[in-house]
């Protein structure tokens, strides 16, 4: 009985095992498909400028991330529907980049430093030959204006 026990255990690992490869294969087609398990190191995006666009029902919103080496520029840009006016937000800070993810800290507010920093983490992606960072935290995708352009 010991013998059957243990044969049943050993063919069962076995399954798992096979169905362990299945699985994870599927699993790395559908993080390539997402971009996530592409590797962009290659990538430079230094002198990059990526746009973010957000339409809502009273304002449209409209952030840029402009990268020069290991400092960037976040400039956020309120559009108000009603009034017509605009507004603007300019930031300056640092970045840090490891493999495909860019960790952006702007600490300073149109030449002020700032004691609560604007952070974000953004992960490096492209698809369809056009470059992309998403916003780990919210999913929101900032394209690369170079992209963006040709596409028009």
């Amino acid at each position: 009985m010991r013998k059957f026990l243990i044969g049943m255990l050993l063919f069962g690992a076995l399954g798992l095992k096979a169905q362990y490869g299945t699985l994870n294969a599927i699993l790395d087609k559908l993080e390539a498909r997402k971009g996530i398990n592409q590797n962009l190191e290659a990538v430079n995006i230094d002198n990059k400028k990526f746009i973010f666009i957000k339409d809502e029902a009273d304002h449209t919103e409209r952030d840029f991330i402009v990268i020069k080496g290991n400092n960037a520029t976040y400039v956020e840009i309120f559009d108000d529907k009603a009034t017509g006016e605009s507004s603007s937000n300019v930031f300056s800070g640092d970045i840090i980049r490891k493999k495909n993810i860019v960790s952006l800290r702007a600490d300073v507010l149109e030449g002020k430093k700032i004691p609560m920093p604007v952070t974000k983490t953004l992960l490096l992606t492209k698809q369809d030959n056009i470059l992309y960072l998403i916003d780990v935290n919210t999913r929101d995708r900032w394209i690369d204006e170079a992209s963006y352009a040709k596409k028009k």
